[in-house]
């Protein structure tokens, strides 16, 4: 089924404004809230077959899809298409974090960022070779996760002090034991295999008091993909991901001590829960020297991630600079000090 969201007001396609958080024409300005738009102007289209062609009620088109893609748009009129079919039953997202940075601060702010590079190129530094920028729903699961750890090693603790002519070293020994009932809640990992792990782990964090019951409008006007992996899947990568939460916490109760020696913990992580989710993100697709270069972009926080090309003269003229400051400090000491410096 696709779904199309059209202007009561004169009849144009209806996308997500990320900034009013309501659907809004971009032909007349009209903006309708997402709980209230009326049944009436929502263009419903049924195919029998779960396919990969759909038809766009606009033109006629036909939108062929990839099967994970979820929405998208026409390629020939543009409009907005939800895939339906594609978000229902085991499908659907129980919630979703709108987008709240529009196309033109998602460009502002990578520019910005552009020029914080200390190693890239004034032609890099310029943003002026994005060769694209797609904002897409990508898909996540969040886990809340009890972890019981009970820690037994033994702690010493060493002391030195001095008493008249003598110096004296006290060394105690102490039987360690912690007992930990930690709860973590909204663990989240991305369940795309089309986008990198590392950048998706990087990305984060997103503000989750943000967090939306779903609804097919929030997709209108934006790409969207459903999961790859299902929850049971990706139950392992939380596990690790606990894990150095876990140590933080644990070695936050060992101070103190000089040394922590036989240690033994036991540990028992289970997950309490999980639901499917969709974070906003924009992907920036950058031609810089020949080559194509990808960055993320939190939907919500503007945070970019990615790696920027390094200017091999920019990082050639620093280690120069370098040379000759440690140089200078080498040859004031020398002066200092009585030496002779060749």
């Amino acid at each position: 089924m696709v779904i199309q969201y059209k202007c009561p007001n004169c009849g144009a396609d209806m996308n997500f404004n990320s900034e009013s958080g309501h659907l809004s024409c971009d032909s007349c300005g009209h903006q309708d809230n997402i709980e209230d738009f009326k049944e009436e102007f929502i263009i419903k289209t049924y195919d029998s077959e779960e396919a990969v062609e759909y038809q766009c009620e606009n033109c006629g088109a036909e939108v062929i899809t990839e099967p994970d893609t979820t929405a998208t748009q026409c390629s020939f009129c543009d409009a907005a298409v939800v895939l339906a079919d594609r978000v229902s039953g085991v499908l659907a997202p129980k919630m979703v974090i709108p987008f709240t940075i529009s196309k033109e601060e998602a460009m502002k702010a990578f520019k910005v960022w552009c020029k914080n590079g200390r190693f890239s190129s004034k032609e890099f530094m310029n943003a002026n070779r994005v060769k694209n920028i797609t904002g897409m729903y990508v898909p996540f699961w969040m886990y809340d996760v009890n972890s019981d750890i009970a820690l037994k090693a033994t702690g010493k603790k060493i002391r030195t002090y001095r008493r008249g002519d003598y110096v004296y070293t006290e060394t105690s020994i102490f039987e360690v034991e912690r007992h930990f009932d930690l709860y973590y809640q909204n663990v989240p990992v991305d369940a795309s295999e089309k986008l990198s792990d590392s950048i998706m782990d990087k990305i984060e964090p997103y503000n989750y008091e943000e967090l939306k019951e779903f609804k097919t409008p929030y997709l209108a006007g934006f790409f969207a993909e459903k999961y790859n992996y299902d929850h049971e899947e990706l139950y392992p990568r939380v596990e690790k991901k606990i894990q150095g939460y876990i140590d933080d916490y644990v070695e936050s109760t060992l101070t103190g001590y000089t040394s922590i020696t036989n240690r033994h913990d036991n540990r028992k992580v289970k997950n309490k829960d999980s639901q499917y989710v969709l974070f906003p993100i924009w992907m920036v697709y950058y031609d810089y020297d020949q080559q194509e270069h990808t960055f993320a972009m939190n939907g919500q926080t503007g945070k970019v991630v990615g790696k920027a090309p390094i200017s091999k003269l920019k990082v050639a003229k620093w280690v120069g600079g370098l040379t000759l400051s440690v140089f200078g400090i080498l040859k004031v000491a020398a002066g200092l000090v009585g030496g002779i410096w060749l």
